[in-house]
């Protein structure tokens, strides 16, 4: 087993873990506060999520913003980063530029890293810490601490009982249709739009497969145009009215577990991109032209 799927296989007791060290920290955004969260790639995509997931929950408008293209001047009570390692550029840049005028939490692995000294408050999620370059139980950690956070969010699962899906999601087959495929195109609306995003890099930085990801709603809009045999949409959460009649129309091979968790969803998905990176002949532990951080000089 490569150590990325050893890592992907341990999520459940992470989420379970999350939720207990959530449920103590005190440095998360009130209820009502305008809050921006930020992080680069794969964090960026878990902002996403979190902000749709706040919102929904009623606790105040919410954005989401890669590091590096974070809007100047604008204003928020606070921001919250993620940042695995806690030495990401952008993001330490983005720090040291709103230190002392917006308050400040970052989530990250590792506390021995400048982002401790960064922002304001930091909530460190050592014990999901990855040796692998490739994000995966950090990410959903990391998302599943700030939607514990969060309490009760309608319409979504409970962490607990999303743990209970991720437990059969560490194990289960994946379908052959799915794993022998050529395309993917990942789906999502509301938080779920965040995952679809995270799949789809998930499948181009193990195994360089040519995958894609949209809102659920824009797939009539165009990216339907590459869908056929041999390809695959994938959707996180609720499936749209007349979408499964859509795809199958024009050949394509639907998933959609609409009755699981769409973070446990999720790794199904991680679980793919590691698998189609093997029957490929690439290392999932050490892929091809990533480093764990990005620090430019």
């Amino acid at each position: 087993m490569s150590r990325t799927a050893a890592e992907i296989a341990t999520q459940p007791a992470c989420w379970h873990r999350a939720a207990e060290a959530a449920a103590s920290f005190t440095g998360f955004a009130e209820p009502g506060e305008r809050v921006a969260v930020t992080g680069c790639g794969t964090s960026w995509f878990m902002a996403i999520a979190y902000a749709a997931l706040r919102e929904a929950a009623g606790q105040g408008e919410t954005d989401a913003f890669a590091s590096s293209e974070f809007p100047a001047g604008r204003r928020y009570d606070r921001v919250v980063a993620i940042t695995r390692s806690g030495t990401t550029t952008e993001v330490l840049e983005l720090l040291g530029r709103l230190k002392g005028t917006v308050p400040t939490l970052a989530l990250t692995a590792d506390p021995k890293t400048p982002v401790m000294d960064a922002a304001d408050a930091v909530a460190v999620l050592d014990w999901a810490d990855e040796r692998s370059v490739v994000q995966t139980r950090f990410a959903t950690t990391a998302l599943a601490f700030l939607r514990a956070g969060l309490g009760d969010v309608p319409g979504v699962k409970s962490l607990a009982e999303a743990a209970v899906d991720a437990e059969l999601a560490v194990t289960e087959p994946l379908p052959d249709a799915v794993v022998s495929a050529e395309q993917w195109t990942f789906l999502g609306r509301g938080w779920t739009y965040g995952l679809a995003l995270e799949a789809a890099l998930k499948m181009r930085e193990a195994a360089g497969a040519w995958t894609e990801a949209y809102p659920a709603m824009e797939y009539r809009h165009g990216p339907i145009s590459i869908t056929g045999p041999g390809r695959v949409t994938w959707m996180f959460g609720t499936l749209p009215e007349g979408l499964a009649g859509d795809v199958a129309r024009v050949g394509g091979e639907l998933v959609a577990r609409q009755e699981a968790d769409p973070l446990a969803d999720l790794i199904r998905a991680q679980r793919l991109a590691v698998a189609l990176a093997e029957s490929r002949g690439f290392d999932p532990d050490r892929p091809r032209n990533l480093t764990r951080s990005v620090i430019l000089s």
